[in-house]
């Protein structure tokens, strides 16, 4: 336990080791200045890292095609709607992966804790997607066909990393929040549209979830229950790609 700790401390620290050298290489000048060194890409790589591919997940309640894969590159049909998850449940982790939508207005996720209850149902019959905490995978033209369908403000939602909870599960959100109270919407627009790569860090520790978007923070949440489940990638209703899938296990 003590090792795999060591591995997040490591992490963290380089990580603002690298901001304080673009720091001291371009001086402090002024505020925006200031605001652009913070940026900083975790990739994945070093000691405690493992790269995830079609061989650690299991098909839930997709279609057998729904799902393709190139060694850690997936490609998703997005139907039907529902998901895929790793073999065994997961607690504290680090993850990264690119993203990118095919069609405009595409949707998926990354359920970082989904319960094993729900995930059950899904495999029973009963249900589409499970109930735990997810991190939206949103294209940009999302809101804009959500308003010509329903005929009302997309308020409560944006592309640009929502982090958020399911059915029954429970998440107190980081600011800004959204209309109703439970989604943490992302303090900065950063996501790139369709045809893109997107570039997701996830951090999951005691019921506490980050995210960076393309090397900024973002959004989250704490108080998450569950704070433990399956690691799941959603199918829903349009192609996406996932790749460069790597996760570091936490005590």
């Amino acid at each position: 336990m003590k090792r795999h700790f060591s591995y997040f401390i490591v992490s963290v620290a380089s990580c603002f080791f690298v901001i304080q050298l673009a720091q001291l290489g371009h001086g402090e000048t002024n505020s925006s200045q200031k605001n652009i060194l913070k940026k900083a890409i975790i990739d994945g790589n070093g000691e405690g890292w493992r790269t995830l591919n079609g061989e650690d997940f299991v098909n839930v309640n997709c279609a057998a095609d729904t799902w393709q894969w190139k060694g850690s590159h997936a490609f998703c049909t997005g139907k039907p709607v529902g998901v895929i998850r790793m073999k065994e449940t997961i607690k504290n982790f680090e993850l990264v992966c690119e993203w990118m939508h095919k069609k405009d207005g595409g949707n998926s996720g990354v359920f970082v804790w989904a319960s094993p209850a729900s995930i059950k149902n899904l495999e029973a019959g009963k249900g589409r997607l499970p109930h735990g905490i997810e991190v939206q995978v949103l294209d940009l033209g999302y809101a804009e066909k959500y308003t010509k369908k329903h005929k009302k403000p997309a308020d409560w939602f944006t592309s640009h990393g929502d982090v958020f909870p399911t059915g029954p599960a429970k998440m107190k959100p980081f600011p800004p929040v959204a209309p109703n109270g439970k989604r943490s919407f992302p303090s900065k627009e950063l996501t790139k549209g369709i045809n893109h790569w997107n570039h997701y860090y996830i951090r999951a520790i005691n019921g506490e979830v980050r995210l960076w978007v393309n090397g900024e923070e973002v959004s989250g949440g704490t108080g998450c229950d569950p704070a433990e489940g399956y690691l799941c990638l959603e199918s829903e209703g349009s192609p996406v790609e996932f790749r460069n899938i790597r996760i570091r296990e936490l005590p």
